[in-house]
């Protein structure tokens, strides 16, 4: 029988302690041509928070969604961003309809960021290639935190540990002093 724990199970936290992940070997990974380096990371931080925000979201309100599933849509994403370094607007969707929704929601996300940058500076800073190289480095994250489980959910669960969601503004706190 399968259980579909949410994220913040006591019990499921405890199993990820005692997951015997095998490391990911980082030369395995896809897209070796796109250079992360830590510069650029610090340089565009707040895209890859966004970015990182936004997958999770994705994930999150997407029912049954799993870490292969965000493995496809980021798949998907750096082939579509791919393809527009080189002129080329060929969008590729996702075959597995969750992994497609996922990938729509990210790509409205970053339409919207571009927009809201381009009201805030007058133009738009990030470059589409910007935006590949953190997909990217999303991606590689992906891969080295995915426990290998059809259904796992561990990347999921680090993207919630290390990109929580914006704080709720603080309720205004009265002037009245109470006795």
């Amino acid at each position: 029988m399968t259980v579909d724990c949410p994220l913040e199970c006591e019990y499921l936290a405890d199993a990820r302690k005692h997951d015997r992940i095998t490391p990911a070997d980082p030369a395995t990974f896809p897209n070796q041509d796109i250079r992360v380096t830590e510069p650029f990371l610090q340089e565009h931080e707040g895209l890859l928070v966004f970015l990182g925000r936004q997958i999770l979201e994705g994930a999150l309100n997407t029912p049954g969604a799993v870490d292969y599933d965000v493995r496809e849509a980021l798949d998907a994403l750096i082939r579509t961003y791919r393809t527009l370094q080189s002129g080329v607007y060929y969008e590729t969707r996702p075959d597995n309809p969750l992994a497609a929704g996922i990938c729509k929601l990210l790509q409205v996300s970053v339409t919207e960021y571009c927009k809201k940058e381009t009201e805030q500076f007058g133009m738009t800073k990030t470059r589409d290639s910007d935006i590949l190289a953190v997909l990217a480095f999303l991606q590689r994250l992906e891969l080295d935190h995915n426990n290998g489980r059809k259904r796992g959910r561990a990347y999921l669960d680090f993207l919630r540990a290390f990109f929580p969601a914006a704080e709720a503004p603080a309720a205004q706190q009265s002037s009245l002093i109470v006795p």
